[in-house]
């Protein structure tokens, strides 16, 4: 919260010295993040991963981790404006969810549940940035088309990295879905005796994967980059986001946010 409120003052004076406050303070709560969920795994004894509090602290915590990398990449100072206000409401709907820590089931009790937990939620933390630079993308090209060179356009990257820096995220975040998936099959084969039984949570699994395959198809045949790639990825992680909640939440299916 208080990375945001800095980031937000960043993005109105544009002062590279709050910048680099909100980033400290996002590099200590990343600290303090990592030491809750050691002691949560060392309390429990097992993977942190198992409910929607478990996988959105864990979505938010690898969201900063990845951001970390870029930033030491690249030096985008901007991006931690963007996924500052992100990961503070993974962690605020994980803090409104139940947070005790049960006993595991039995069906949960198996080695495939830190792989396929870690693949899958791994993969959402691409999808998320690929999000971002895609907002992040839609925001230039405006200012960029309307011709008002002002406000957010002097912080933010070129569209051409903005582009690549989206299609890098969505290049990684695919397989790790795919691999999210197929180790979600080989788990449901080990605990129920079948790979594939139809459930909400598999079915909108694939859906989430059509819509990926079919961005990522078109970027490499049909020349779907720049503003097309941006608003796709930006409605493909909505709709990631949507599904998981409401089958959470309405159908009452799922082991967390994957």
């Amino acid at each position: 919260m208080v990375s945001t409120l800095v980031f937000i003052g960043y993005l109105i004076t544009h002062k590279e010295s709050l910048g680099t406050i909100g980033r400290n303070v996002i590099f200590a709560g990343f600290v303090f993040h990592t030491m809750t969920i050691l002691s949560r795994w060392f309390e429990g004894g097992r993977f942190p991963a198992t409910n929607l509090h478990e996988s959105l602290t864990l979505l938010a915590w690898l969201t900063v981790v990845l951001y970390i990398v870029l930033f030491y990449k690249f030096r985008l100072t901007v991006l931690g404006a963007f996924l500052a206000p992100l990961a503070l409401f993974f962690v605020v709907v994980a803090s409104l969810m139940p947070g005790e820590i049960v006993p595991l089931s039995p069906v949960l009790a198996t080695y495939w549940l830190p792989i396929h937990v870690t693949l899958a939620v791994l993969g959402n933390a691409f999808f998320a940035l690929a999000s971002l630079f895609g907002v992040m993308y839609l925001i230039q090209d405006h200012y960029l088309k309307s011709r008002k060179l002002g406000g957010l356009y002097f912080v933010l990257p070129s569209l051409d990295l903005l582009d690549e820096l989206n299609y890098r995220c969505l290049s990684y975040g695919f397989p790790l879905l795919t691999l999210g998936i197929m180790t979600g099959a080989i788990w449901s084969e080990y605990a129920f005796g079948t790979y594939w039984m139809w459930k909400h949570r598999q079915v909108w699994s694939i859906i989430t994967w059509l819509l990926y395959a079919i961005l990522l198809h078109g970027r490499m045949t049909s020349g779907w980059r720049g503003r097309v790639s941006a608003t796709f990825s930006v409605l493909a992680f909505g709709v990631l986001l949507c599904s998981s909640f409401i089958i959470y939440f309405l159908l009452g299916e799922g082991h967390g946010l994957l």
